[in-house]
């Protein structure tokens, strides 16, 4: 029997391991054969021992292995019920509270947006109902000169302050935002902290 028979009746032998397993373990011989080079590849193979013999070790090292893995998630297991229970536990306190503070939260939050769209509301309907006040006094400037130019006058510092409003809404909204993303991500900070 040379390397490459070997290696195909190991490979035959292995093939309903996991593919990380079967990998490892053929890495494992390929490595082996490699160390002893081709002018001791018969050596190697009677080191190695049967194919079926070494496959079988391998597959009963693999069972041992998992099933000491899974001894140790069954701990964790255990552990994360514990955890549970006392959440469970606890939340008769704690879940309320933390229901009633996130709740005026988002109460906060949404009377500050509120007022903000109310600003940005008023703001461009100042703007807009100006401009048909605008053409309204170009007109009178025909018929009534004084009148028109008053009007004029009047729109356009109605426009220009609404020009102003809506930079102003604007401004104070990205404020706001940017102010509620930096608490955001004190929070989410503090949590991992916390966590670790």
């Amino acid at each position: 029997m040379n390397k490459e028979e070997y290696m195909r009746q190991m490979r035959h032998n292995l093939r309903r391991l996991p593919k990380e397993d079967f990998d490892k373990a053929i890495e494992y011989f390929e490595e082996y054969f490699a160390e002893a080079g081709s002018e001791q590849e018969g050596q190697a193979i009677e080191d190695l021992g049967d194919p079926d013999a070494a496959a079988d070790e391998i597959v009963r090292s693999l069972a041992v292995q998992n099933a000491m893995e899974s001894q140790k998630s069954v701990k964790r297991g255990v552990s994360a019920v514990w955890v549970g229970v006392l959440a469970v536990f606890a939340a008769p306190i704690g879940l309320p509270l933390a229901f009633a503070a996130g709740v005026l939260a988002l109460s906060f939050v949404l009377v500050i947006f509120c007022i903000l769209f109310a600003l940005v509301v008023t703001a461009g309907v100042l703007t807009l109902s100006a401009i048909p006040l605008l053409g309204g006094s170009l007109w009178l400037l025909f018929a009534s000169p004084a009148n028109g130019l008053a009007s004029t006058g009047l729109s356009l510092i109605v426009i220009g302050i609404g020009f102003w409003l809506v930079k102003g809404c604007i401004w104070l909204s990205r404020r706001f935002l940017n102010g509620m993303t930096g608490l955001f991500g004190k929070i989410a900070r503090k949590g991992k902290k916390h966590e670790s």
